[in-house]
């Protein structure tokens, strides 16, 4: 997590599920990992537009927030894996719905007139 939020007892809970699910892969990642464990090379292959280094950055901080875990084998070369934490797993719901509710969105942005054309 960026920062302490027991410090933030004023702070909105939205805020606090920003701070801890903000950025643009985060959630992403999340859905990707409901279909079980995968390595990074497998998350960034369904992730396009994903570059190495953030993916990296999102994973570390998911992994600090207790939402995935990571788990090296000992092999050569190293096997690097990524599961959900019961805490991520909690996320399953809102995924969810966030997902249905981007479709809904890209189908309906406010503005567009679709019936020309």
């Amino acid at each position: 997590m960026r920062g302490n939020l027991d410090e933030t007892q004023d702070q909105c809970a939205v805020e606090i599920a920003m701070e801890v699910l903000g950025g643009r892969w985060k959630l992403a990642i999340i859905r990707k990992l409901f279909l079980g464990t995968h390595r990074f090379g497998e998350l960034r292959r369904t992730l396009p537009g994903v570059t190495q280094r953030m993916l990296t950055r999102q994973l570390r901080e998911l992994e600090a927030d207790g939402l995935i875990s990571r788990t090296v084998h000992a092999e050569v070369p190293p096997r690097v894996e990524y599961a959900l934490t019961d805490t991520g797993r909690s996320l399953e719901r809102i995924t969810d719905l966030l997902d249905s509710w981007g479709r809904w969105y890209r189908d309906n942005r406010p503005g567009e007139n679709r019936d020309m054309g």
